[in-house]
């Protein structure tokens, strides 16, 4: 065999075309489940050998929630004693997410090994507990990469490159190999892989002529992955794959019918492509009747036992629930050869953490500071984030969107209503965070609002440029350097307080910032930042950035009164800061919302929400019970009106009312409509 070949070839897809002759699983291994002893932690190992996976696709429609669908699945398997791992497949040509717009396609998540990648590997991480590499997102521009490097470097010795074979057979390689790697601190691969299919599969494009309508296969760029998917699927043979596809079931209000056709015609489209679902999950405002599952049953060739109803849901952590309660487990166990070599799932923390969601009363108003408020995914880690916290906190998280540029003076004069709506919503608040973000565009109105926090006693949280924009705020105000500023939005400044990495790059944007997990050391135990994280010494966290506060700054703002509590292993890049004489003030150059779980929140937006609440200090002094710390006790400082006074280093005298405004409103609301979602209460 000539190098760069492959293994000898022989079998015929079911296309028609010449595949590679890979065996399949039943032919190198008879033995595919065997049982062992049980474990602590692993109570079940339900097979010794192959690896098994289940792939999620999506049809009709964009944004049905394949992302929360896969990682729900994985939850029940999970909980069924099945170690897991997840793999996203992006079919844009980009190498990765890292110069992609928020407006374009939501929040860029940041893993361990600095990854930038789609936002539902933040969910899979979430869900699963497990921490990814930068190979589980594979990428339309990975793969071509990959190989023509293969190409130029004589792998392939003049053969005729390829979408069939050589494109498709590098997907099935990354798939394969990426699978085996370890995502949750044991050794050894994992049982089974979740794959996400990005793009959606089988839509009716109308044509507007005599009601005819022509089905859309799907995004184009999503065909060498189908093609290989496809192959892949005949490669570990039956039993060893199972496909779930994600679909609509729209209920037209009219009439209140469940219709059919739009799902009958993606699984036609789907099956026209080499895949054939096992197991769908229908996406509906409502339970299905039994007569459309059966009809589903009779025109998508799939059993009714393996028809899941994806129903509105209060919030997403009861997607877990309905899929157990439905049997989903079994279905897919079945499909994989795995039906009563498991445990049945045992789900109680996620129901109760569901129970208790639904029955929060108290609302805690955050106000999120933010250039890209007009689409929530922009933010999604953080908005998790402040919902894992403040359901451990047991209240109702209230977030108030506040697009930074509103609160400029500009606005004030060319939209007056704009300008006083988004000052009404952040002098409502009762605590504030401003995330990270890229650009000038609306930095004044961040520094307002951080400005804003200081002077009123307001918690406030500011993340990777919301800690830069505390440090120029700071330096304009208390130093009085009125043309401090970061070289990002300034070059020439005379005061740059936050300055351009000296290991960065100016000329190449993707993958050149500081990424992934570094140490911060802490300065003083004794700071609120070293407390909520349990008294460490030192922490580890995320990071995405190339500016740094410039350290020839920081004796003179410390000397102010600012105090940079969390350095580098350095010590010359400032990691985090504090206003001791606040009630919370803390800026973080790092990224605390890209670790936060549903069971185990972030420290530091554990402390902003319980700072929210006045119970910062009940939290400081048992920071792992946050739900045991009484509801009622109050803020250090504050008076029985609910008025905190306390003066600073600098002089400055603060009063504050709890609801962060000057003052008291009488249920905590700005105007008593609050709407759930997927994410918590959002006014």
């Amino acid at each position: 065999m000539e190098k760069g070949e492959g293994a000898p070839l022989g079998a015929l897809s079911a296309r028609g075309g010449n595949l590679p002759r890979i065996m399949s699983e039943q032919e190198e291994d008879s033995t595919v489940v065997v049982s062992r002893p049980r474990r602590k932690g692993d109570i079940f190992s339900s097979r010794v050998g192959k690896m098994k996976y289940v792939l999620v696709t999506g049809g009709v429609v964009s944004g049905l929630g394949k992302g929360v669908t896969a990682s729900s699945i994985g939850v029940v398997l999970k909980a069924c004693g099945l170690r897991v791992t997840s793999i996203k497949i992006d079919p844009y040509l980009n190498t990765d997410a890292g110069t992609m717009s928020p407006f374009e396609h939501g929040e860029v998540f940041v893993l361990d090994d600095g990854g930038e990648v789609d936002l539902d590997l933040g969910n899979y991480e979430r869900f699963l507990d497990i921490k990814l590499t930068r190979d589980n997102n594979i990428t339309t521009g990975k793969i071509y990469q990959s190989v023509i490097d293969k190409e130029r470097r004589g792998d392939y010795l003049g053969k005729t490159v390829q979408v069939v074979p050589h494109i498709t057979d590098a997907i099935q390689e990354w798939i394969e190999r990426v699978a085996k790697i370890p995502v949750d601190g044991k050794e050894g691969p994992a049982d089974v892989c979740v794959i996400e299919l990005g793009g959606t599969i089988g839509s009716m494009i109308p044509l507007g002529h005599n009601n005819i309508d022509i089905l859309d296969t799907g995004d184009i760029e999503s065909m060498p992955f189908i093609e290989a998917l496809g192959q892949f699927s005949y490669r570990v043979g039956p039993g060893n794959f199972c496909l779930v596809h994600v679909s609509l079931v729209p209920v037209l209000n009219v009439v209140g019918e469940q219709k059919t056709k739009p799902t009958q015609h993606s699984v036609r489209g789907l099956r026209g492509l080499g895949l054939t679902p096992n197991i769908l999950a229908c996406r509906s405002s409502k339970a299905l009747e039994e007569n459309v599952k059966e009809k589903l049953s009779r025109f998508c060739h799939v059993p009714e036992a393996n028809i899941i109803t994806l129903y509105d849901v209060s919030n997403i952590w009861h997607i877990p629930l309905l899929l157990r309660d439905q049997k989903a487990h079994e279905a897919i166990l079945k499909e994989l050869n795995l039906l009563g070599t498991t445990q049945e799932p045992i789900l109680d923390e996620w129901t109760t953490r569901a129970k208790i969601f639904d029955t929060l009363q108290d609302p805690v108003r955050i106000a999120m500071v933010g250039k890209y408020t007009g689409l929530s995914d922009s933010y999604i880690s953080v908005l998790k984030a402040l919902l894992h916290a403040s359901v451990a906190c047991r209240r109702k998280l209230v977030v108030d969107w506040v697009p930074s540029a509103d609160l400029e003076d500009a606005t004030a004069i060319e939209s007056p209503e704009a300008y006083e709506a988004a000052w009404n919503l952040l002098r409502g608040a009762d605590g504030v965070l401003v995330p990270g973000g890229f650009g000038d565009r609306g930095v004044q109105g961040k520094i307002l609002a951080a400005k804003y926090a200081r002077e009123n006693n307001v918690p406030y949280l500011g993340i990777c440029l919301g800690m830069q924009i505390a440090v120029i705020e700071y330096a304009r105000s208390i130093l009085n350097l009125q043309d401090a500023n970061s070289t990002e939005f300034d070059p020439d400044t005379k005061n740059p307080c936050v300055i351009f990495m000296p290991e960065g790059s100016k000329t190449h944007m993707g993958g050149t910032m500081r990424l992934g997990s570094r140490r911060t050391y802490f300065q003083n135990t004794s700071c609120k930042s070293a407390k909520l994280y349990g008294n460490v010494k030192h922490v580890d966290e995320r990071h995405r950035h190339r500016y740094e506060v410039n350290p020839e700054m920081i004796a003179k703002l410390e000397s102010a009164g600012l105090s940079f509590v969390g350095k580098d292993e350095t010590g010359q890049r400032m990691e985090v800061l504090e206003l001791p004489c606040h009630t919370y003030f803390v800026g973080v150059q790092f990224h605390p919302e890209f670790k936060s779980r549903p069971g185990k929140p972030s420290a530091l937006f554990l402390g902003l929400i319980a700072a929210s609440c006045g119970r910062l200090e009940a939290l400081l002094q048992n920071p792992q019970n946050p739900s045991r710390v009484s509801v009622t006790t109050t803020p250090k400082h504050t008076l029985s009106n609910g008025v905190s006074t306390k003066a600073c280093q600098n002089g400055t005298k603060i009063t504050h009312y709890q609801n962060g405004s000057k003052s008291m409103s009488k249920n905590g609301l700005v105007n008593g409509n609050i709407y759930s979602n997927g994410y918590g209460v959002h006014a």
